[in-house]
């Protein structure tokens, strides 16, 4: 399916369905809708990050977090999470998939483009490695937690703008 035919579960800012709306039309107004976003952390404590495709329509090349996406409408959260995970890297998060947090957020992330999310975080301990799917991510790495601070200070523009937010909040628990 195209971005141009995926919907999107509208919200409001306590997480509750409004209606759907076309994905793109959506980051186009836009309008406040579910996403997800996965951490996943190996036993030593380092991040898995993934560089974005060249190809993707938005926050090409830029590094994030392990895997984000939007649950189809009717979609539970961590299904979405889990089918994400397994799409995007390659990875089986089984019920080791824990919820961190939710928070809304609204960034621009080009000219046309708006992300305004209602963003539920899960978290995920593992020490397997990915199988990413290349129409996804062009790179993958673990990254320890000193080093991800000192160059998401150096070089914030190498991140895309929701895994900044969801930075600065987990470094707040």
């Amino acid at each position: 399916m195209s971005d141009n035919e995926l919907l999107v579960q509208l919200v409001d800012e306590q997480d509750n369905p409004l209606g759907t709306m076309n994905k793109l039309e959506a980051h186009r107004l836009p309008a406040l809708h579910r996403a997800v976003s996965v951490l996943v952390f190996n036993s030593a404590g380092d991040w898995l990050l993934h560089r974005r495709a060249a190809g993707k329509y938005h926050s090409a090349c830029l590094w994030t977090n392990a895997c984000c996406t939007h649950p189809y409408p009717g979609e539970a959260h961590a299904v979405a999470a889990r089918r994400r995970l397994q799409e995007e890297m390659g990875m089986d998060a089984g019920e080791e998939l824990l919820h961190l947090f939710d928070f809304v957020y609204r960034a621009k992330v080009d000219e046309m483009l708006t992300e305004y999310e209602y963003d539920r975080v899960f978290t995920l301990v593992s020490d397997a490695l990915p199988q990413p799917h290349p129409e996804e991510v062009d790179e993958w790495r673990y990254i320890s937690p000193d080093t991800l601070q000192e160059e998401m200070k150096e070089h914030p523009e190498c991140f895309t703008e929701w895994f900044k937010m969801i930075y600065q909040k987990v470094q707040s628990l």
